[in-house]
């Protein structure tokens, strides 16, 4: 059959019902994951479709490829959905065989939030409202992805640059979301743009800037042609929208495997306003996120012809975000469990 812009678009459209038909009845953990691997993944239907972008002319791809990405986003929507669903059935379930002492009740408090779970079902909205997914990953790590698959070597120089806490069994807590980054680059086929919003580890010493637990979220386009330009201007947009107002960032040269060439963005402090102040270093910039392009190697290794494609990744501090969005001073307030700081979100 003659592949054509109407009945590509009509497989995607009979896929996301398909989708939908065989979720529903799946009860086990297992069974949902096993339907959603099926639909989107490296060897998934989705997939499938998505390799006949370039049997169409070069008017029609990019009007699949939107829509290519809009139906891996409402299959991803699906899944999480059905996901929750399944956990609160398993809570229900749970409860009803525990027994409660119902002649002393429990004081009602009611709770929030912590902020960097605000900040990041914020920062995973504003990026789902610009076309990009929502992937995961392990914090316990295997070096390849951590490392190796990043264009570190063994005996690579930049290892040093992060303080790892290894486990007994040789494997690690990860240092950056960039370790999402190798996996999912090697689950998806070009064009994709995704976030990874998660918990990093190092093993150093904390100040008003550095935790030894953090958050991150890895992020990544990658396409044709992209340039550093797409990433200042995702990067502005996001940033203007987060603080809900015009920002001011520089690009400084830095140095990091995966990314060539390489950048530290710096954001304008926003706590101190040109004053200085502890979380700036009286600097009054904040360092925010390194970025850059994707290194050629990282892409090869997943299997993607950097001649053909291209991309930029940055991996974004959640806690610093909220650190300018909430003039905090101090980021190991987050941690310190003080339900009077919490309080106030």
């Amino acid at each position: 059959m003659e592949i054509t812009l109407k009945n590509s678009k009509e497989r995607l459209l009979h896929l996301v019902k398909q989708f939908k038909t065989e979720l529903s009845p799946t009860k086990t953990l297992s069974e949902i994951e096993n339907i959603y691997k099926q639909y989107s993944g490296k060897k998934s239907y989705l997939v499938n479709i998505s390799k006949s972008v370039k049997e169409l002319p070069e008017s029609d791809r990019r009007s699949l490829g939107q829509e290519i990405n809009k139906v891996r986003t409402n299959i991803d929507d699906l899944y999480h959905k059905k996901l929750t669903d399944h956990q609160k059935n398993e809570i229900k379930a749970r409860i009803q065989k525990e027994k409660y002492d119902s002649l002393r009740p429990l004081a009602l408090q009611q709770g929030t939030l912590h902020p960097i779970t605000q900040m990041q079902y914020k920062v995973e909205d504003v990026f789902n409202i610009m076309g990009f997914q929502i992937v995961d990953g392990p914090e316990l790590e295997d070096d390849k992805y951590n490392f190796e698959h990043l264009n570190f070597s063994e005996d690579h120089p930049a290892r040093d640059m992060q303080d790892t806490i290894w486990t007994t069994n040789g494997k690690l807590m990860r240092t950056h979301t960039s370790a999402v980054q190798a996996r999912t680059i090697e689950e998806l086929e070009p064009p994709f743009s995704v976030i990874a919003p998660g918990r990093c580890f190092r093993h150093e010493n904390t100040d008003a800037s550095h935790e030894n637990t953090f958050h991150q979220v890895e992020g990544m386009m990658v396409g044709k042609d992209i340039s550093v330009a797409n990433l200042i201007y995702v990067m502005k947009s996001f940033l203007s929208v987060i603080f809900e107002r015009d920002v001011i960032i520089r690009l400084r040269p830095g140095y990091f495997p995966f990314v060539e060439p390489g950048f530290e963005l710096d954001i304008a402090c926003l706590l101190c306003d040109g004053n200085g102040c502890h979380a700036c270093k009286f600097d009054c910039w904040l360092e925010l996120l390194p970025c850059g392009l994707i290194h050629p190697k990282v892409l090869a290794i997943a299997g993607i012809d950097p001649k053909q494609w291209s991309g930029f990744a940055f991996g974004l501090g959640l806690d610093r975000l909220v650190m300018m969005d909430s003039k905090i001073e101090d980021i190991r307030h987050f941690l310190s469990g003080n339900l009077r700081f919490l309080n106030q979100f």
